[in-house]
């Protein structure tokens, strides 16, 4: 695919990319296209090398306002070979047509390999609002409003938020959100440990602009590449052992690198580090350690 896009809005400016969901007349509501332009994007944004964070924000006044239902029950029904409802009217959940569409976009996230930033410039409802929390940090502005209203729709969360939501607010929070369904503002987002910071609407990108900057300069990508999976992947280790052995691998393959000979003679030096290591060629050969037998 890899642009034009029809929903939204790609481009990289030194070193930093903003991905803007532009579908201004419709509040940007989630469409399969939509996923599918978002997925390519990240796709583009592993591959290249110049990229080192990426910013996600809304044009308009709204962030994303939720999945668009003009098509009615059926809007997020996928292509598949295999028959979601069978002949005899039961429903074949094993089917690819019978993934959840938000939760194809969250599970590319947690497989970034680069700082994403999001910036909630409105309101943020459903996928709106669980589409972030696959992010590494979320700023919101003033204006922005969050809603987990799936049980006000008679359904269940979507997007493997039932996993991201607990871990970074506490299940109590989670469940209040979640079971009341209700919108809420930033400053309640803000309390409940959901965003970083609350800005006012013109100092929203600025601010992510200068976060991102703190992730690029003077940072190796592949130590931050590493790192992003590193921290995401142990909120599901079992022992703090497992943390240990990638944490070794890590330093023992990194300590051998041109990036820390590199980060040790500029320290030395007084002077900035350009690290030569890059994530498209110089991944370490441990990396992906998840898929190893004894990590299933």
């Amino acid at each position: 695919m890899s642009g034009p896009y029809e929903t939204l809005r790609y481009a990289v400016e030194d070193g930093v990319a903003t991905l803007t969901l532009s579908r201004p007349d419709k509040l940007n509501a989630f469409t399969v296209r939509m996923m599918d332009e978002m997925l390519d994007v990240l796709d583009r944004v592993d591959a290249d090398d110049e990229v080192r964070a990426l910013i996600v924000t809304g044009d308009g006044r709204a962030f994303c306002a939720g999945a668009d239902l003009s098509a009615g029950a059926d809007a997020f029904v996928f292509e598949s070979d295999e028959p979601i409802v069978r002949p005899d009217g039961t429903l074949n959940y094993a089917a690819e047509g019978a993934r959840d569409g938000g939760g194809r976009l969250t599970l590319r996230l947690y497989n970034l390999l680069k700082p994403v930033i999001a910036a909630i410039n409105g309101p943020a409802v459903g996928i709106g609002s669980t589409m972030t929390l696959a992010m590494d940090v979320r700023l919101a502005s003033e204006a922005a409003r969050f809603g987990f209203v799936f049980a006000r729709r008679g359904i269940v969360p979507e997007a493997a938020s039932s996993w991201f939501l607990p871990r970074i607010v506490g299940v109590s929070q989670a469940l209040d959100w979640c079971y009341s369904g209700r919108v809420f503002d930033a400053a309640e987002a803000l309390e409940g440990g959901l965003v970083k910071a609350v800005l006012s609407p013109d100092q929203l990108l600025p601010a992510a602009r200068a976060l991102a900057r703190q992730y690029a300069d003077n940072t190796a990508p592949v130590s931050v590449a590493l790192i992003r999976q590193m921290m995401w992947r142990g909120l599901g280790m079992e022992h703090p052992m497992r943390a240990h052995q990638v944490d070794s691998r890590g330093i023992l393959s990194r300590g051998r690198s041109a990036d820390v000979a590199e980060g040790v003679g500029a320290f030395l030096e007084k002077r900035p580090a350009v690290f030569p290591d890059r994530v498209s060629t110089d991944l370490p050969d441990f990396f992906p350690w998840w898929e190893e037998p004894h990590y299933a």
